[in-house]
């Protein structure tokens, strides 16, 4: 696997753990007891913190794609393993 594809695959296992991670520690402003301001929805979040997700996306995708690239080399786990698949 050459350094382009290894750099990729981690970009796509971040961004999926970027997503995952993005509502855990979210609360609206109901639950902060904050005032709505005009046109906010109800939904919104009141205490986002961007730096707080990457890192836990950071994390997240560092453990994933250790896992993949660790299957990837020692083959844990192979196409024709799994079940229904041919070559």
């Amino acid at each position: 696997m050459n350094l382009y594809a290894i750099f990729a695959i981690y970009i796509l296992f971040w961004v999926i753990s970027a997503f995952i991670t993005l509502p855990f520690g979210i609360r609206t402003p109901d639950e902060t007891g904050e005032r709505l301001v005009k046109g906010q929805a109800d939904s919104a979040p009141s205490n986002f913190r961007p730096g707080v997700v990457a890192l836990r996306a950071t994390l997240l995708s560092g453990l994933l794609f250790g896992l993949y690239y660790a299957n990837y080399v020692q083959g844990w786990v192979t196409l024709d393993m799994l079940p229904g698949y041919s070559r």
